[in-house]
């Protein structure tokens, strides 16, 4: 075998075992969780309650300029949140452009400061969304238990620091997050949770498929 022949055969095995590699490494690792940013302050112009909806303070699933701009005022420890937050979450998939998600706590079930004050600690850890899908898909185990051990346990199971959280959850910006966005709640008029605005317009028919109709024709409208 001459010299030549010999170097070939070494550079297709060296780009066979880069090819495994790219390969394999693509299989294992997982996909990125969504970020969430801070919200800019306002609502398009002709928004109603447009200063009463999204907060700089509030958290942002999606891009923060998008066009369109979904508020669900949301309770973590409400069943019907839990049910819709696979909806919601495949209407920003299907617009990853041009559809952004902020959230607004409402504080009206058993559990709820706590959990919304362990969401607060989780994103001080950059791990708001995932904390979100653990303690919503956990949300069965203690949705009537005032200390919500369940919820705390999917916390911890979603990587986070469980003693750090405790201390942030009760400081200052926390409080004032909750305080605000209750007062929000009752300048609004939400009576019940999820309640959902898209651009500024509530949603007149309760159901994924009228919110996502919704959503389609703010799109619509933007591309105009």
């Amino acid at each position: 075998m001459n010299r030549r022949t010999l170097v070939m055969i070494i550079s297709v095995a060296i780009l066979a075992v880069f090819a495994v590699a790219v390969f394999l490494y693509s299989q294992t690792t997982p996909p990125q969780p969504p970020q969430v940013a801070q919200a800019p302050a306002q609502m398009p112009p002709d928004a109603p309650n447009g200063g009463n909806l999204v907060r700089f303070h509030s958290p942002v699933f999606g891009p923060a300029q998008a066009p369109v701009t979904i508020v669900e005022f949301f309770d973590p420890s409400c069943e019907a949140c839990r049910a819709f937050y696979p909806h919601v979450k495949k209407i920003l998939v299907e617009n990853p452009s041009d559809v952004r998600l902020v959230l607004r706590y409402v504080l009206f079930h058993q559990g709820s400061e706590e959990v919304t004050r362990m969401l607060e600690a989780a994103r001080k850890q950059n791990l708001y969304p995932q904390v979100l899908e653990a303690v919503l898909a956990a949300q069965p185990g203690w949705h009537d238990d005032p200390k919500v051990a369940a919820a705390w346990v999917a916390a911890e199971g979603a990587g986070l620091d469980v003693e750090k959280a405790r201390a942030d959850m009760h400081t200052p910006g926390v409080d004032a997050v909750l305080e605000t966005d209750m007062q929000d709640v009752k300048t609004v008029g939400i009576r019940g949770t999820p309640t959902f605005f898209v651009n500024g317009r509530a949603l007149s028919e309760f159901g994924p498929e009228p919110l996502r109709d919704l959503v389609r024709s703010e799109v619509a409208k933007a591309r105009n």
